[in-house]
């Protein structure tokens, strides 16, 4: 039977890049990110439609899934709202927090016979997320959720994520790990040496950002997988000297080569911003480098060929993005499902 999805919030195509991966049909992504509309189009054959979700009418998405006899609607919500570097923040005026009703609503209406839903591990905590939940149930689905360790699933980064699939065709489930644990070296260390502030001639993506200079002596006192407290101490930030600060080890970082990186962000090209430095150069990952930690390929392209590549806003797009492993992983979840039940 023809399947087609049809992937709210798509960005620049993480996730439908998984469920193309999988053999899934993705008719269309939807997002308000239009900045993402050429990637996610260049490299899916799907269609980017740049629309609020909220909208989005019921008649737009059953368009979208025309005559297939299986309809899949997927989505991740964007997480900030549920982040834990955001849980002491106020976001009563946060127009992302009421993203997930939207998704409630156009499942109401469009009654898709598969659903799939991803977000931070956070999300369970909040009132939306059950309302989600419970609303499904209530609609006579069958619900699974858990938490997934990406690493089990061969993406090269400590990344948990919360997945949630229901289907009207009966029990469904979370495929079994792989269990292809897959390290910083196995994924970036065939890439040219970068200095910092250099693009590679042979890939405009492989670029790193410039560092200060006093960012370029921290990061030569950096150890893989160290914290600053191994500089010396006129390198030392202000904000780390004071008792508030000094639980903080996780920025101005190098990975580690043979283990997993950290979870990409949508900072994830900054040194000061994570444990975003690499193993042993000195500099923070490339964008391609993180593109690649986020499994994406490595032809995967994010700007036109001459445009001009701005660190800042690829940086975003490649941060947002759920990676690409962790999509075919849900779609091959689906397929096995759909493989047991049709």
């Amino acid at each position: 039977m023809e399947v087609r999805v049809v992937d709210l919030f798509c960005g620049a195509g993480g996730l439908t890049h998984g469920l193309i991966q999988s053999g899934l049909t993705v008719s269309a992504g939807i997002d308000i990110a239009s900045e993402c509309k050429f990637a996610y189009e260049f490299n899916n054959d799907s269609t980017f439609i740049d629309k609020d979700v909220k909208e989005l009418s019921k008649e737009d998405v059953l368009d979208l899934f025309g005559h297939a006899k299986i309809k899949v609607l997927a989505g991740c919500a964007p997480c900030q709202p549920f982040s834990t570097y955001t849980s002491s923040m106020d976001k009563t005026k946060d127009t992302k927090w009421p993203l997930l009703y939207e998704f409630e609503r156009l499942i109401k209406e469009t009654s898709p016979d598969i659903i799939t839903m991803e977000n931070v591990p956070g999300v369970v905590r909040h009132q939306v997320y059950t309302d989600f939940h419970d609303t499904l149930v209530k609609q006579g689905y069958f619900v699974w959720s858990g938490t997934i360790d990406c690493t089990q699933y061969g993406v090269p980064q400590k990344r948990e994520r919360h997945v949630l699939l229901a289907s009207k065709y009966g029990e469904i489930s979370f495929i079994e790990p792989v269990n292809n644990q897959v390290s910083v070296r196995d994924t970036i260390a065939c890439l040219p040496k970068l200095k910092d502030g250099q693009v590679c001639k042979s890939d405009p993506l492989h670029r790193a950002s410039k560092l200060s200079k006093i960012n370029k002596k921290r990061i030569q006192h950096s150890l893989p997988g160290g914290t600053w407290r191994d500089w010396p101490d006129e390198l030392v930030a202000d904000c780390h000297k004071k008792d508030t600060g000094k639980g903080y080890t996780s920025v101005y970082g190098r990975m580690e080569w043979d283990k997993p990186s950290p979870t990409m962000t949508t900072l994830c090209y900054g040194f000061g911003n994570g444990r975003f430095g690499h193993p042993e150069q000195d500099r923070a990952i490339s964008l391609r480098e993180a593109a690649l930690l986020q499994t994406f390929p490595e032809n995967y392209q994010f700007a036109k060929n001459g445009d001009e590549i701005s660190i800042k806003a690829i940086g975003k797009m490649i941060g947002n993005a759920v990676p690409v492993l962790l999509g075919k992983a849900i779609g091959d979840s689906i397929v096995n499902h759909l493989k047991g039940v049709i």
